[in-house]
């Protein structure tokens, strides 16, 4: 690296030079050096960086593409998810070997910081918890799960007084206290978790009142990591627009939250638990998929947009539960479901194999909605981080009007 000529060196940027030729502010410039976009090289005489300014022009250029590139052509560059013949990683790790490896807390970290956290563990700050459970407890009975977690994390944002210091280690920092809140906001209906438990842990009391059992708690906990991240699903575009706009990370996990609200995204758990409770209740899955094909409605828990055949979160969530004997029933009415249905060429998703998991441990038909937006969270956070780095408010695309040209007369 110091072997280059004079002539490279005299068309070396300083990070002022950077910064003012890219239009970001300089620690953006080391945010990208971190993520491949640009090298660097010490300055051997100053004690700051220099940047290749060929380099520089090429990432300038780029950027003022995006900024220009017409309404319904947004990019949107991402280094944390890619889905890819029906597999998908995290960071470039496959992302069912790493959930089924390691805990969520573990998978979480991965994908907000790049580097291995062996052992970690989230905690709740008392006071955000304590804010949290009281405003999910004045709610009316019927709340639904998504309801109680936008409500927690609104209480929860009020009292951290850095949810406006947008830095990374001010972030990480919401965002290991967020997830544990969220999940211990939401009413006991089983045996407390006790102080420090793992997120799965303190989610299963939760959901059910069934006991703990340690293999069930560990299927659990492979569905958090597995449902971590999944590209820029909806819900995700929508928390990076709110992180563009710079919105602090709990109101950007807010508007995630807001677009789970939504019938088409988040809300087929709860429609395949009902579905597979019929399929238990009436001995066969025939006459079940038969009424949703008369009336003319999809069956859930089946097909998926991003992948040909079974969604590879569902097949790492069926193996596990064929090793769960509480699960035999309700896994053998999915695989009757699926097999109903494989004439028309759809296979399992992942929200077949929660409802599995919320049917066969006692769980509500709305747990599956429960477990995804918890263990969504943690990729939100990541998504927010990304778009902080990014230019500010770049995902604001022009409107195509399509009203009468004016001049109109006044109403």
């Amino acid at each position: 690296m110091n072997d280059q000529p004079a002539a490279d060196t005299a068309r070396r940027l300083t990070t002022q030079e950077a910064a003012r030729a890219l239009g970001v502010k300089p620690a953006t410039v080391y945010a990208y050096v971190s993520r491949g976009r640009l090298t660097n090289r010490r300055d051997p005489v100053g004690r700051g960086s220099t940047f290749d300014a060929g380099e520089v022009e090429a990432l300038a250029l780029r950027s003022r593409r995006e900024a220009a590139a017409p309404a319904g052509e947004l990019s949107v560059r991402t280094s944390l998810t890619l889905i890819e013949d029906d597999r998908y990683w995290f960071r470039g790790v496959d992302a069912v070997e790493l959930a089924s490896r390691y805990p969520y807390e573990e998978v979480a970290e991965w994908l907000w910081t790049g580097g291995p956290r062996p052992g970690a563990r989230f905690t709740a700050p008392p006071e955000a918890l304590a804010a949290a459970r009281r405003a999910v407890a004045a709610l009316p009975e019927h709340s639904g799960p998504v309801d109680r977690l936008r409500v927690a994390v609104a209480a929860a944002a009020v009292t951290d007084p850095l949810r406006f210091d947008l830095s990374e280690e001010a972030v990480l920092g919401s965002a290991r206290s967020l997830v544990p809140t969220l999940a211990g906001a939401l009413l006991e209906l089983g045996a407390p978790a006790g102080d420090g438990a793992p997120v799965a842990r303190e989610l299963w009391s939760r959901l059910t009142a069934a006991d703990p059992e340690p293999r069930a708690l560990e299927v659990l906990d492979l569905a958090l990591g597995l449902l971590t991240d999944h590209d820029l699903a909806a819900s995700t575009l929508a928390v990076r627009v709110a992180a563009s706009a710079r919105a602090h990370p709990y109101a950007a996990v807010s508007a995630g939250l807001g677009a789970l609200e939504g019938p088409l995204h988040g809300a087929a758990g709860r429609l395949a638990h009902r579905m597979l409770v019929e399929v238990l209740e009436r001995g066969g899955a025939a006459p079940v998929v038969a009424e949703y094909l008369r009336a003319g409605r999809a069956v859930p828990g089946l097909g998926h947009r991003l992948y040909r055949g079974e969604d590879p979160r569902a097949g790492a969530l069926f193996g596990r539960l064929a090793d769960l004997p509480q699960a035999a029933p309700a896994l053998a009415a999915a695989r009757d479901v699926t097999a109903v249905m494989a004439r028309h060429g759809l296979h399992a998703n992942v929200d077949l194999a929660l409802a599995v998991l919320t049917v066969s441990c006692g769980m509500r038909a709305e747990a599956g909605e429960t477990v995804f937006a918890v263990a969504r969270t943690a990729g939100w956070i990541a998504h927010a981080l990304e778009e902080y780095q990014e230019r500010p408010l770049r995902m604001r695309p022009s409107g195509q009007y399509q009203g009468p040209r004016p001049p109109q007369p006044l109403p």
